[in-house]
């Protein structure tokens, strides 16, 4: 899983094919993101936004990556956000799909970078417009001052939809980017899934770029009836604990 440094290395991305969106920054984030591994911008990858940005503080995105055989971690990246990567997502035993809330802080492209087994980064995105500041507000619940009360809160949903079994699930956090006067940043910073039978079913990592009271949405093996694990910890050390059934 991705670590977040706050170096990017220099040296450019090995030559590979040229970024249709002509993005200023994807080349440092190449660099960082993928090494010397082969890239592919490929509409197999299925990126589901809104057109437009009605709240860029909460704006949401679906990457289904089911059409690509063995998919090991999709990775959501706002390419001119100061924290460009919002979450780090291995499926494990879940497939290859994920939905979530993420904050944008100016017009940028929105990506999903998906690695498959034989090693093989599979890229698709677009632009959004966004008017800015996303990530430099202070959250709805600090405002109110009621977010101490109800830190690490969760609530889920475990049910079946044609073919799959989803796993939706909310808990309440601020989410802090630490770009907010005299708010130090504070976020989710990991959330594990297991089966009832002890089985891993996803690991994500989660930046201070996802939405506050984040939700996400996952696409588990049909034959999970739950109850499922949900174990989160964020960046104070604080541990969330929940589960989920039918």
């Amino acid at each position: 899983m991705l670590a977040w440094a706050l170096a990017i290395p220099t040296g450019a991305h090995a030559a590979g094919p040229a970024d249709p969106l002509r993005s200023p920054m994807w080349a440092n984030h190449a660099a960082w993101l993928l090494g010397t591994a082969p890239v592919r911008f490929d509409p197999a990858v299925v990126v589901t936004m809104p057109d437009v940005t009605e709240n860029q503080h909460v704006f949401p995105v679906t990457v289904d990556a089911r059409a690509l055989p063995s998919v090991e971690r999709i990775v959501v990246l706002m390419d001119l956000n100061p924290l460009p990567v919002a979450v780090d997502y291995a499926p494990q035993g879940a497939q290859g799909y994920v939905s979530l809330r993420i904050k944008l802080d100016q017009r940028t492209p929105v990506r999903a970078l998906v690695l498959t087994r034989d090693g093989t980064w599979h890229v698709a995105g677009r632009w959004i417009d966004a008017a800015g500041g996303g990530c430099w507000a202070p959250p709805v619940s600090r405002v109110k001052g009621d977010w101490a009360q109800h830190l690490g809160e969760m609530r889920g949903q475990l049910w079946r939809e044609a073919a799959d079994t989803r796993l939706r699930v909310i808990v309440r956090h601020p989410m802090d980017t630490g770009y907010v006067d005299n708010i130090a940043a504070y976020n989710i910073e990991t959330i594990t899934v297991t089966g009832p039978d002890g089985t891993a079913l996803g690991r994500m990592t989660v930046n201070g770029s996802v939405s506050e009271d984040p939700a996400f949405t996952l696409l588990l093996p049909p034959r999970v009836a739950g109850p499922v694990a949900v174990h989160m910890v964020d960046s104070n050390g604080r541990m969330f604990d929940g589960k989920v059934g039918p």
